[in-house]
């Protein structure tokens, strides 16, 4: 009987260090909003040496909800006790409900060794499914779709939408033109960019999609905010049509309770900083420049900005605001300047103060007060700045009077300036006064060359041979294309719709144009373009060789698409035949 026990062990623990196979499928949660997005974590585990994946993972019926992305990464180890090797595949899969109610998901199936895996099914609840419908042309076969993921923001944080473009026909995708984004007063709109993206052949019903366009809309009050829609044109053979996009609604959430004295409507992350850029001294009475500035990431360009507080001891104008920000599908990142200009009232320290200024984190859910800056001015009366000046600044200052009088049309004197310093540079002064020298013996020379002249005839200066750069611009001279004659004959080709003529005629004109360079191929026509005219001539040449053979060999050719091809034609080539 003991041998029996030992022997059903022994088998027992043979089978669990031979392989192992764990297979498992969970949602991040059961219950759900219409609005949240479903995240399933497929992961496999091998367990053993022997063990081999024999197919993928076989999906459930996931055509209730429409999958909005998916990821997955592989990764191997080896356990130092057992020596086994140890496989772990992990899958998510993001997906966006259809229906509400009770949805079941079925199994996730897979096969090792000749075995079936499999999951155990499991339900999921939704709650009030919003239904997005897609904006269609009138021709049924071009559709606008605008995508916001993030649809539960707080007043004024910025969430990204998507414009996207569906249509059966993957020639339509490339016509759609004049994208026009939407406008409303409870909502601030900023362009991210409008790049197209790579086609996606797998879209909404099956259908080709591209993005057109991003863009991050600013809520400015909050409940409910309708996104209004988005338009765009579509250029077909005989006309245009235009299309609209669905209408998205945001679930705008009022900032908490209990804002600082200083909050207004900043929401976002920044940084206050208040400074004085030059070195000179102040004088009472003359105006000085302030600048205060706001920065970090959030909505810069519709906030209240602090402002510099008025006081008895200077006078304050409005400031004059210039801004560096770029929208990315992180938010407004960047900063913006208000520049004061303020004129000190008495002499002495002034101390220049900013109102109160606080904001909102979205991340972190609270206010930040930053309080008030502070700068400290001091003011020197003006017979006080003229005893402060050394010998050498006022040389410097005498030289600086002269230049400005005294301002040559060739030579710009007024770019040999001294700069008041804290240090002083005796090599700026001696290169003045040389400069003055040279002047003066300059006046001296023209002086004596016109009493020459009156007396020696002028001989004829012989003809300059000119370095080898000019020669070569002088040969290119030579053999430049007249590139107009071939833009009226294209055009002509165009209206008469002899498609294939046309293209024949544009090859002549790249060849002719490239020899007019020396070049022979393409390829060192392009790296030529990129050292001598700019990447992105060069790139901008490269787009159009692909989109002229792509056009090209399409079975079906549009007199509007040859159009459109035409006017970068003669965009791109006027520019290279400068």
């Amino acid at each position: 009987m003991k041998q029996k026990l030992f022997y059903i062990l022994f088998t027992f623990v043979s089978v669990i260090a031979y392989g192992q196979v764990e297979l498992n499928m969970k949602p991040d949660k059961s219950d759900y909003n219409g609005k949240e997005i479903v995240n399933l974590i497929i992961t496999l585990e091998l367990n053993g040496d022997n063990l081999v994946q024999q197919s993928k993972i076989q999906l459930p019926d996931l055509s209730k909800f429409n999958i909005i992305g998916n990821g997955s990464f592989n990764q191997g180890v080896r356990d130092p006790e057992t020596n086994l090797a140890v496989e772990q595949y992990i899958t998510k899969i993001a997906l966006e409900p259809k229906q509400k109610g009770k949805i079941r998901i079925g199994s996730v199936l897979v096969t090792v060794n000749n075995k079936i895996y499999k999951t155990e099914p499991f339900d999921i609840f939704i709650r009030d499914v919003e239904k997005k419908p897609i904006a269609k042309s009138t021709d049924n076969d071009v559709y606008l779709n605008m995508e916001i993921e993030d649809r539960d923001v707080y007043q004024d944080q910025p969430t990204v939408a998507v414009l996207r473009v569906y249509s059966r026909n993957i020639d339509n995708l490339r016509k759609v033109k004049n994208i026009h984004l939407p406008e409303q007063d409870n909502i601030n709109v900023h362009a991210v960019n409008f790049h197209k993206s790579e086609i996606d052949p797998s879209g909404y019903g099956n259908m080709p999609s591209q993005i057109l366009a991003m863009f991050i809309v600013f809520p400015n009050e909050s409940g409910n905010v309708e996104v209004p829609s988005v338009s765009a044109s579509v250029n077909s053979y005989a006309h245009k049509n235009k299309i609209v996009s669905n209408k998205v609604k945001l679930n705008v959430k009022k900032l908490p309770e209990g804002s600082p004295e200083g909050f207004k409507n900043a929401v976002g992350n920044f940084t206050v900083d208040v400074y004085r850029e030059s070195r000179e001294k102040i004088e009472a009475k003359k105006p000085v420049n302030v600048i205060l500035k706001v920065s970090g990431e959030g909505n810069l360009v519709n906030m209240h900005l602090p402002k510099i507080q008025s006081s008895p001891d200077y006078e304050v104008f409005t400031p004059k605001i210039t801004s560096k920000v770029i929208a990315g599908i992180d938010g407004m990142k960047g900063y913006v300047l208000a520049n004061y200009v303020l004129i000190p009232n008495k002499t002495g320290v002034l101390q220049v103060k900013t109102e109160e200024f606080a904001f909102f984190n979205p991340v972190e859910k609270e206010y930040v007060n930053l309080g008030q800056e502070n700068l400290n001015l001091t003011a020197f009366s003006h017979d006080q700045v003229l005893e402060a000046r050394t010998t050498v600044e006022k040389v410097n200052e005498y030289t600086n009077t002269l230049l400005e009088t005294v301002n040559s049309p060739v030579l710009k004197t007024t770019t040999f300036k001294v700069k008041e310093k804290s240090r002083f540079n005796w090599r700026v002064v001696f290169i003045n006064l040389g400069i003055l020298l040279g002047l003066f013996c300059a006046y001296l020379l023209f002086k004596n060359w016109q009493k020459k002249r009156i007396k020696i005839k002028e001989k004829k200066a012989p003809k300059d041979l000119g370095s080898v750069a000019e020669t070569e611009r002088e040969i290119r001279e030579s053999l430049k294309t007249d590139v107009g004659d071939y833009f009226t004959y294209l055009e002509n080709l165009k209206d008469s719709q002899s498609f294939d003529q046309f293209f024949k005629t544009f090859d002549e004109l790249d060849s002719e144009v490239r020899n007019q360079y020396f070049q022979s191929s393409k390829d060192e026509f392009r790296v030529f373009l990129e050292n001598y005219k700019g990447n992105s001539v060069a790139e901008e040449y490269r787009n159009l060789s692909q989109r002229i053979q792509i056009e090209k060999f399409t079975p079906v050719k549009s007199q509007d698409a040859i159009g459109e091809l035409l006017k970068d034609i003669i965009n791109l080539y006027s520019q290279i035949s400068k």
